[in-house]
């Protein structure tokens, strides 16, 4: 009787086996892909995919050719600055931003070292901008040198402008960065867009 279980058993155990077998490009295929969610910190590179069926009414998302953008000092003090990343719908129809904005600093040799760190207050929230209408993402970054960056001179290359690329979208917005270097490898804070 118990060499009979046992041998049930290891048919089943086999037959399963061999039905639940795939490579992992099938399971890849199969799994239904989730929605992605704001982590910590972010490849300053990739474009923000926060919730991409947000659109406005119309079905038009915010992208770079609609939007203009500014990178505008807010406060200072003990090593700390802090800034705000205002965009404008320059278009002519509205359009719907929601989330975090990629950000590169770069400098007339290329990119300059960004890490960039999404903040959660404020979150992600789907804003519909009329034409003129804006939104701010909050910056937060240190100009104190940290590790190993050296303490006379410049902790990191001093960046002269910045790619900043719209929530869901890939092609940049090219601003103007005069607001000396950001320490800590580049290390900047970035909130989610919401209304201003």
């Amino acid at each position: 009787m118990t060499r009979r279980l046992i041998a049930c058993g290891l048919l089943v155990l086999a037959s399963v086996t061999a039905c639940g077998t795939r490579t992992p490009e099938e399971a890849a295929q199969t799994l239904p892909t989730a929605p992605s969610t704001p982590s910590s910190t972010d490849s300053s590179s990739a474009p923000a995919s926060d919730n991409p069926q947000a659109v406005s009414p119309d079905g038009k998302r915010c992208d770079s050719a609609a939007l203009k953008g500014e990178i505008v000092p807010t406060d200072a003090g003990a090593g700390n600055r802090y800034g705000k990343f205002v965009v404008t719908n320059g278009g002519t129809v509205p359009c719907t931003l929601n989330g975090y904005s990629g950000f590169q600093l770069e400098n007339a040799s290329g990119a300059v070292p960004t890490k960039l760190e999404r903040k959660a207050d404020p979150g992600p929230a789907a804003l519909t901008l009329a034409p003129g209408a804006k939104a701010t993402a909050n910056l937060h970054w240190s100009v104190v040198p940290a590790g190993g960056e050296p303490v006379e001179g410049t902790c990191q290359p001093e960046p002269s402008k910045v790619a900043a690329i719209p929530p869901n979208e890939t092609a940049p917005l090219s601003l103007p960065w005069n607001l000396g270097p950001v320490c800590s490898g580049g290390r900047i804070e970035i909130s989610a867009f919401y209304a201003s």
